[in-house]
């Protein structure tokens, strides 16, 4: 049987900015190549990960968590910020990311960022997300962590439009 690799879950902050880009281009293209059309994807991170893009959240407020192999290198994140969705309540944050290159699925590394993330939200109400209507490992897993459909919408994947969930969790 192999060996789970090994992992630890920091906070994350400006200075992380670049380990965030990298960790996020490389998951999003990790998962949907195949499934999106590639200009999409690129349009999609060339937009959104970036270290300028996740500096930006940083300086309006998101907080950030970092799992990292050992020996340092980026290989997950968690990420919440002010919701810009249409579900969005007063007192709602919104889970914007989480991600884990495939290598660390079924480690424990996803619900640890989960977890953290959680705590980081504990003086909200909801935690909200959205993700690709047809993304059944991820809804599996975010059905497990607690939360429930809210809504619908559509995402927008360098200029293609997607049907995305919304999902919530309570936190108080």
């Amino acid at each position: 049987m192999a060996e789970r690799p090994a992992w630890t879950v920091r906070t994350a902050g400006p200075d992380d900015a670049s380990a965030l880009a990298l960790v996020g281009a490389a998951t999003f293209l990790d998962t949907f190549a195949g499934v999106i059309e590639g200009s999409a994807i690129v349009g999609h991170c060339a937009a959104n990960h970036t270290a300028e893009s996740y500096a930006d959240l940083f300086a309006k407020g998101a907080q950030a968590w970092l799992g990292e192999a050992e020996g340092g290198a980026p290989v997950g994140y968690a990420l919440i910020a002010e919701p810009d969705l249409a579900a969005a309540l007063p007192g709602d944050v919104e889970l914007k990311r989480i991600y884990s290159l495939s290598r660390f699925h079924g480690s424990g590394l996803g619900g640890a960022l989960m977890s953290a993330a959680v705590a980081g939200a504990a003086e909200h109400d909801r935690l909200l997300l959205g993700v690709k209507a047809d993304n059944h490992r991820a809804i599996a897993f975010y059905r497990k962590q607690g939360f429930d459909p809210l809504a619908t919408r559509q995402f927008n994947v360098g200029g293609k439009l997607f049907d995305d969930l919304v999902l919530a969790r309570p936190l108080s």
